[in-house]
């Protein structure tokens, strides 16, 4: 879900209704309450059960005439005593003792003689206690499925127990929960093409009177976290109409053919409150290209797609539901889904400018105390790449860190120390490296560094680091001083050169190759193998692109990926993606060569600081090499 928002939209919640007190009462917690009073009255029973004496002593108290009455149940004798007797530090006159299993024959003839008066009841059946004993559990457990089936049918989760085939979509009230294109920063193209549909929801008969039909499915395709999903909601809440969110994995279960009959009860319910607008989230997730794949098609999931294409086929000129999707992926969609007539128009949704990033920052910054050192529009250009919901997480990162300081206000430092924790990675502070290897990392980012600062075509270098982190030792930043949509060859050859700097400056120091470069040749060889296969910028394939054809059966694995040249043109290839490294490699050396003085003193500057900003770095190359392009600050 993305977060370019700026602010939820406000509203008036209606006082609550007083609730019964018994209405979460439920037969569970009834089963409960009587366990408890079976427990206490079990507990005060033992406590004010009768003394149990022995049979002899019984007998004993018979003869010296100390009982007064008897109450005979059976084997069960209870009696009343004239007066008190002691049997082990106890003091009673009411007693309880049994008659031997052999019986007494002489006891009634005893009793008769001393004329105590005795009472007879029959003995009671144990039946009806074992019947409540073996009863209890059993009702427990009833009532605990009930509770779990209450709990799972009022709480939105697919219609109960037995309602696995009910559509789990959240519609949410335009009155409460309402969002609008204000609500909204940026993707302004989107913006307008969006507000087609809400002007068909509001006055559908405007469109229809010129001949028009406003597609009843739109897809929204975009990188993650740039604000799809709240997109969709400002449509809805824009032109207030019912609004139903699910995603695409919401339709799967376990059983086959649940999830088809989850798509047509979503629809069903979309047509009964029109208009309105239903929202899958993660399309790919049941619509992917059928019959793709190593491992075959999967039974639910394309039941779930044709049930998903004959709803979508199944509109009527009168329905005023639109059916809204986004996805991430959309080159791996099944074609049928995206044909005119479904999914046909596709709505790009980009990450944000420059432009948009600084209207971003300044709505998540409303409710943050920044300090006047703090350039939001400064901030948005050394932040290139990063979505919404990036620099959301970027602010509050930064006031974390103010927080843990004891800081009322938010400073520079807090927002830089959040973007390197964000972009590189934690520092690690358990790691010690000797002078030797630290040595090393400085001079490989210096190497860096100076070619960011001598290459014309070269980003601006903004910050110098060798400081360890999780997922690097030391770092070099550099930052577009401007959007770039399309790359020129010259620009990637100085891109190339500078990567290759710090592999240049371990060989001209130290005589040897480190490990640390391992990033560095991977980004490189990744770019000059795009330079060969899809922009047909080497000397051997100029214009050409023999990689660009190639469909994916697999997103994102080269493994399934067709190729359409043979081995002697994929020998050709490797030996011109080697070529443009070597040439990188050739201009970063003789560079670093003719500029070695700058890179010493940079070098020494990070073992003495571990960090160097952009300006010192180019004072540094001003004073000792001279003749630099202009410093961007």
């Amino acid at each position: 879900m993305g977060m370019n928002h700026i602010k939820k939209g406000e509203h008036t919640v209606p006082p609550k209704q007083q609730e019964s007190p018994f209405k979460n009462f439920t037969f569970l917690h009834f089963m409960l309450f009587l366990l408890l009073i079976m427990v206490i009255l079990s507990f005060f029973s033992a406590r004010l059960q009768t003394a149990q004496i022995s049979y002899s002593t019984f007998l004993r108290e018979i003869q010296i005439d100390n009982v007064k009455e008897l109450n005979i149940r059976g084997d069960r004798i209870e009696g009343i005593l004239e007066t008190e007797i002691e049997d082990n530090e106890r003091t009673f006159t009411q007693f309880v003792t049994f008659v031997p299993a052999m019986g007494d024959e002489e006891l009634l003839p005893l009793l008769k003689e001393k004329e105590i008066e005795v009472y007879t009841q029959p003995e009671r059946s144990p039946f009806f206690w074992y019947f409540i004993l073996s009863l209890l559990p059993l009702l427990l457990i009833g009532g605990l499925i009930y509770s779990q089936y209450r709990r799972m049918q009022g709480g939105g989760g697919g219609g109960g127990l037995f309602g696995f085939g009910k559509s789990q979509a959240k519609k949410y009230d335009q009155g409460k929960q309402r969002t609008t294109f204000d609500d909204f920063a940026g993707a302004e193209d989107a913006k307008k093409e969006l507000m087609e549909v809400v002007d068909y929801l509001k006055d559908p008969q405007k469109i229809r009177d010129v001949g028009g039909e406003v597609p009843h499915g739109l897809m929204l395709v975009g990188p993650p976290g740039t604000g799809k999903t709240l997109l969709a909601k400002a449509v809805a809440g824009e032109a207030g109409v019912s609004f139903f969110s699910i995603t695409g994995s919401d339709f799967m279960e376990m059983f086959v053919g649940v999830g088809a009959r989850r798509v047509r009860n979503l629809f069903q319910e979309a047509k009964q409150g029109a208009p309105s607008i239903i929202f899958i989230d993660e399309i790919d997730a049941i619509g992917r290209r059928r019959g793709a794949g190593v491992g075959g098609g999967h039974d639910e999931r394309e039941q779930t797609l044709n049930q998903l294409l004959s709803e979508l086929d199944g509109f009527e000129g009168h329905e005023n539901v639109v059916v809204m999707t986004a996805t991430n992926r959309p080159d791996i969609l099944d074609p049928a889904l995206t044909r005119p007539g479904r999914f046909d128009r596709k709505i790009m949704v980009e990450l944000p400018t420059v432009k948009d990033r600084v209207k971003i920052l300044k709505i998540h910054s409303r409710n943050k105390k920044l300090d006047s050192d703090v350039n939001l529009e400064l901030l948005a250009r050394e932040t290139p790449g990063l979505s919404g919901a990036d620099l959301e997480n970027l602010l509050n990162e930064a006031a974390l860190m103010a927080a843990r300081d004891q800081r009322k206000q938010i400073n520079r430092e807090d927002i830089e120390l959040a973007r390197d924790k964000i972009l590189l990675g934690l520092k690690r502070q358990g790691l010690v490296m000797t002078k030797e290897e630290k040595r090393m990392v400085a001079y490989h980012e210096a190497g860096h560094a100076v070619l960011g600062v001598l290459l014309p075509n070269a980003d601006p270098v903004y910050k110098v680091s060798i400081i360890p982190r999780s997922q690097s030792m030391g770092v070099t930043q550099q930052f577009p001083d401007k959007e770039h949509y399309i790359y020129n060859r010259e620009y990637l050859m100085d891109k190339l050169a500078v990567m290759m700097g710090g592999r240049c400056a371990e060989i001209m120091i130290f005589s040897t190759m480190t490990s640390g470069a391992a990033n560095d040749l991977q980004q490189a060889t990744k770019m000059a193998r795009s330079m060969v296969l899809e922009w047909g910028m080497s000397d051997e394939f100029e214009h050409m692109a023999p990689g660009g054809s190639g469909q994916e059966i697999i997103l994102g694995q080269e493994l399934g990926k067709s190729r359409e040249y043979s081995e002697l043109t994929a020998q050709k290839i490797d030996q011109a993606v080697a070529t443009i490294l070597k040439k990188a490699y050739e201009r970063a050396k003789e560079t670093l060569t003719s500029n070695r003085k700058p890179m010493d003193e940079l070098a020494q500057a990070l073992l003495e600081h571990d960090e160097v900003s952009g300006d010192e770095v180019y004072a540094i190359v001003r004073d000792e090499a001279g003749g630099i392009k202009d410093d961007p600050s």
